[in-house]
């Protein structure tokens, strides 16, 4: 096949890497999107997650807004979301967050890109990586009609595991002593479900339910939390836990059996013991496992959690978070959940997307340089979203200027976010 010459390639086509893309295309660059499944949006879709959590500090300030929050809009538009609300989680905690469906939301991704003039390959997956020096040069793409080569001018890994940073060869960050990687979780679907005895139950109440469930062997963790699909009475469930390492082949095939027989086993458990899940029943798993942490990258500098903690300024913050420090463990049934402030939101400098020793790669999504408890608050995914939108103008910056990407200037990466309605 003949190869494909383009600014911006991005891989990965989840949320992280959809926003990307969308604002690489915006400012000009020509940008190609793939993705391994026939749809957008990652662990939004694929792993069918059912809500995006951490917009706004407990105050209620909000700290995330660009393509994020255009995201929100066009979902509100066509009739798949309700917009921002708040619920109270089994640790206790008021959080934020907006419900979203996922079918939706993938036609959503689908008419945005269309728009920005992204194009896009599905059923597509990284093959190899070709490096000279600092630049990586090409990648080989494995698709339905055999290898593609493409030669991008900027490369974006918005893959989740890092795959092509993997084989560019690209340094990872190491865990800490006691430090394991957060686990994965198989969401599943059940309804109908009576949401009015469901969202009646005080945090006792779930907790006590949660308790028997972990002490009979069908919940693994001691949680119910349930994201309702906007217009039914069905709800996605996210009280799975599957310790692996999702890099590797093997473990990540048997943690989706695995993810799927827990799923199966907590559904009957809350048919029989949940108030107003008398009449649920599964609908259906969701596509893949959703992953929290693999691979993080080794940046030109690592956020930590004590920079989280004092809210540290950055000369080159490109975006902000307000989601705790929430860390599953692999072991055992409960988490890790530390609030910060009242009204803390923490900066993300653009250094933590620039991997060492790669001159024109941009990490975008959950792979971002930051120590493992730091990794806990910005993985989610209006935190990535906005990371990632102005990681896609950088990499167009980098790709008109012919500029290695530590070189760009914050200021005007700065600038343009918030023409683009970002939040600094």
């Amino acid at each position: 096949m003949t190869p494909i010459d383009c600014d911006v390639m991005v891989a990965g086509g989840g949320m992280a890497g959809t926003v990307a893309a969308l604002a690489a295309a915006r400012q000009g660059a020509t940008t190609l999107l793939f993705e391994r499944h026939g749809f957008l949006g990652g662990a939004a879709t694929a792993g069918a997650v059912g809500q995006f959590v951490g917009w706004e500090t407990r105050a209620g300030r909000r700290a995330v807004g660009g393509i994020a929050a255009e995201i929100v809009a066009r979902l509100e538009a066509m009739g798949g979301s309700s917009g921002h609300g708040h619920f109270i989680m089994s640790t206790g905690h008021r959080m934020d967050r907006v419900e979203y469906d996922t079918e939706v939301l993938k036609v959503v991704l689908d008419t945005m890109c269309a728009e920005a003039g992204v194009r896009v390959l599905f059923h597509c997956q990284l093959a190899e990586v070709a490096r000279r020096g600092r630049v990586v040069s090409s990648a080989r793409l494995l698709t339905k009609g055999g290898l593609l080569e493409v030669r991008p001018r900027v490369a974006v890994d918005a893959s989740g595991d890092l795959d092509l940073m993997a084989r560019a060869g690209a340094p990872f960050l190491g865990l800490d002593e006691g430090e394991t990687l957060q686990p994965a979780t198989m969401m599943f679907r059940m309804g109908p479900i009576d949401f009015r005895a469901f969202d009646g139950m005080d945090a006792a109440t779930k907790a006590a339910i949660a308790a028997r469930g972990v002490a009979a062997g069908t919940l693994p963790r001691a949680a119910l939390h349930c994201s309702r699909v906007p217009g039914s009475d069905d709800g996605w469930f996210n009280v799975t836990r599957v310790a692996i390492d999702a890099a590797d082949p093997f473990a990540l095939s048997e943690g989706e059996r695995e993810g799927r027989r827990q799923a199966l086993a907590a559904a009957r458990f809350i048919t029989a013991e949940v108030p107003g899940c008398r009449d649920a029943r599964l609908v259906s798993f969701a596509p893949q496992l959703g992953i929290r942490e693999t691979r993080r990258i080794a940046g030109l500098y690592t956020l930590t959690g004590a920079d989280l903690r004092r809210s540290a300024e950055f000369p080159d913050t490109v975006a902000l978070g307000a989601y705790p420090i929430d860390v599953h463990h692999a072991t055992g049934a409960a988490i890790t959940f530390e609030e910060l402030g009242p009204d803390t939101a923490y900066a993300l400098p653009y250094r933590i997307a620039l991997p060492q020793g790669l001159d024109n790669a941009l990490v975008a999504g959950r792979g971002l340089s930051a120590t493992h408890e730091a990794h806990g608050a910005i993985r989610v995914m209006p935190t990535a979203m906005a990371m990632s939108h102005a990681v896609g103008i950088a990499a167009a910056l980098v790709a008109a200027g012919n500029l290695p990407a530590p070189a760009i200037d914050p200021a005007t990466l700065r600038e343009r976010l918030r023409a683009g309605g970002a939040m600094l």
